[in-house]
């Protein structure tokens, strides 16, 4: 049985490389749905002899159902462009579409955090992303969570996928602000209510769930770092949904 590899793409020119060489060699096709990137992104996708499909930006759902579509192979694997598969994950890959009976596989992402992988914050991180064709797999979501969903069994696969998101913390930072910025908004167009205690309180939890209960601590200052990013999403996200309540009362 064939495997067919699908990735989405903007500008990814610092991460596809990488990400490319960690499943070249169990690949049978590699598909990269492209929204018209301007830098060596493509260059890069043609040198790993990816089927390249440049399409207009809808959505993440949107446009990773447009790559499951073009996989021609009976196992597609899905990634992000700043993930890489390990060594274990691999071989567990391999065996798994040789010889499954089910139709898709759980696998569990750990962060590469400021150049350090993360053994406690962020975790467990566990992902359907291994699927069978025959399942009729399909992307569902809005523009904060998307949701691969199937059907038929699916279980818990060995190995991991390491996450490259946050290289620095300016890159954290910012992408901190523009998810809670889009969590607010739709918060906002659910008709939450905004509640002072979700402010002060909800933060909170976040950085003691982080911290202790998933036992950053162990990670160090990276851990600390990690759980403060928490609490700062969760304040901010409840701080621009106030924002928008106030500004639709004017």
């Amino acid at each position: 049985m064939g495997l067919s590899v699908a990735l989405i793409s903007k500008n990814e020119e610092k991460n596809l490389e990488r990400t490319l060489q960690s499943i070249f060699n169990i690949a049978d096709e590699i598909i990269l749905v492209d929204s018209f990137s301007t830098d060596a992104t493509l260059e890069i996708a043609k040198q790993y002899h990816c089927k390249i499909y440049q399409e207009e930006w809808r959505g993440y759902a949107l446009q990773k159902n447009s790559a499951l579509d073009k996989c021609s192979m009976e196992w597609i694997l899905f990634l992000d462009c700043d993930e890489v598969a390990t060594p274990n994950l691999k071989n567990s890959i391999i065996n798994a579409i040789q010889n499954s009976t089910i139709s898709g596989y759980l696998i569990n992402r750990k962060s590469v955090y400021l150049g350090k992988v993360m053994k406690h914050s962020w975790q467990p991180d566990w992902n359907l992303r291994l699927v069978a064709k025959s399942a009729n797999p399909l992307w569902q979501g809005d523009e904060v969570h998307e949701e691969l969903v199937i059907k038929g069994e699916y279980r818990k696969i060995g190995g991991d996928l390491l996450h490259y998101s946050f290289p620095d913390l300016t890159t954290h930072l910012n992408k901190t602000i523009n998810y809670a910025k889009l969590s607010a908004n739709k918060y906002y167009k659910q008709a939450r209510k905004f509640k002072i205690s979700n402010l002060i309180f909800n933060p909170l939890f976040a950085f003691f769930k982080m911290y202790f209960l998933r036992l950053g601590f162990l990670d160090g200052i990276r851990g600390f770092l990690a759980a403060f990013s928490s609490f700062l999403g969760t304040f901010l996200k409840y701080a621009y949904l106030y924002e928008k309540s106030k500004g639709s009362e004017l």
